[in-house]
């Protein structure tokens, strides 16, 4: 018996992800002159890198837990080949594509381009607030195992007699993961326990709770404030070098209530509206405006982020090793969190 399907006609009409590829294509059709300068004029056909960047989306989307496992089920799922502008008569591509194509995109900085397009996407869309923000951090779990946390001078072959670590003290500074050198060891509060992790700084606009920017650094006690300053930094340069730029605010939790932190703030021309301490670095000419009760209620948008991208984008743990690949999978995972926001936002707002 012959049947003729068209891979369009097994998508529903109202599926989340109609909405959704029309701005995922339009984003990298933008990008496509970075593309064109990644790869050579001659040689073997490759995999587009439009179609990875997609397969990543679908990924984070769909938290699938690796590649192998995607192009596995890429092979049977009708969805994913339609989203990837794939025929039935495509063969899969294999994983190690990804593994190839990695390196590539790293070096170009797709995610990080990507991430700003989807931010750029909504600022047409005047989705976007011009001065309110908020920042925050989340620890990321490595790929590692606490029994690789052993002394830097340790040999690495050597695997016996490392599963009992109790009561034998153990830091940053002696210690490292074998597996993963770039996570550090990490408490996040009193009574939790200690983990090998990086930490991953999302900072987030207030009116629809859009990801502007992702950094990801190593666990530290100065990584959120650090990284927040950066970018800050960044977003001024996005804005360009006026001669008196205006007044931003960014809120915080309480981590971010610290002397320096505030005064790096304001050398920045922003307003911190952070969370009071009990000796706090900021005062009543803050804290008595009507906007700070409206930042500290809105900086809790940020903590829906982090939460889609541990649970749906199975973010929790990364699955690479080394700061640099965690970084740009972080990058595609909180851009993938635009683009959902971005479908379900369907009436802008006025600027």
């Amino acid at each position: 018996m012959l049947a003729l399907v068209s891979l369009e006609s097994l998508v529903p009409p109202r599926h989340p992800l109609r909405k959704m590829k029309p701005l995922v294509d339009g984003i990298l059709k933008d990008l496509s002159p970075v593309f064109d300068t990644m790869y050579a004029a001659d040689g073997r056909p490759s995999v587009p890198p439009e179609r990875l960047l997609k397969a990543m989306v679908l990924m984070a989307l769909f938290g699938v837990r690796s590649e192998r496992l995607f192009c596995e089920q890429l092979g049977y799922n009708m969805l994913y080949r339609w989203f990837l502008d794939m025929d039935m008569t495509d063969k899969v591509f294999a994983p190690t594509v990804f593994t190839k194509n990695r390196e590539r995109l790293m070096h170009h900085e797709v995610a990080a381009l990507f991430l700003s397009s989807t931010v750029d996407s909504a600022r047409d869309r005047g989705l976007l607030s011009s001065e309110h923000f908020s920042v925050d951090g989340t620890l990321i779990e490595s790929w590692a195992s606490m029994k690789s946390f052993r002394r830097k001078d340790d040999d690495d072959s050597d695997n016996n007699g490392f599963g009992d670590f109790k009561g034998k003290k153990r830091s940053n500074k002696t210690h490292e993961s074998k597996t993963d050198p770039d996570s550090k060891l990490y408490r996040k509060g009193p009574g939790k326990e200690a983990k090998l992790c990086f930490m991953g700084h999302a900072l987030m606009e207030n009116r629809s709770g859009l990801v502007l920017d992702f950094e990801l650094t190593e666990a530290t006690g100065f990584a959120e404030r650090d990284a927040a300053i950066e970018m800050l930094k960044r977003e001024r340069r996005r804005r360009g070098n006026a001669s008196k730029p205006r007044r931003l605010t960014l809120a915080a939790d309480a981590a971010y209530d610290a002397r320096e932190f505030v005064q790096r703030c304001r050398d920045l021309r922003v307003t911190p509206h952070v969370a009071q301490k009990k000796h706090s670095a900021i005062d009543r000419r803050t804290t008595a405006q009507p906007g700070y009760a409206i930042s500290i209620r809105a900086r809790r948008l940020v903590e829906k982020i982090f939460g889609w991208m541990k649970t749906a984008a199975a973010f929790r743990r990364t699955r690479f090793k080394g700061r640099e690949k965690t970084a740009f999978a972080a990058g595609i995972v909180a851009a993938s969190y635009n683009l959902l926001r971005l479908s379900n936002l369907s009436n802008p707002v006025s600027a």
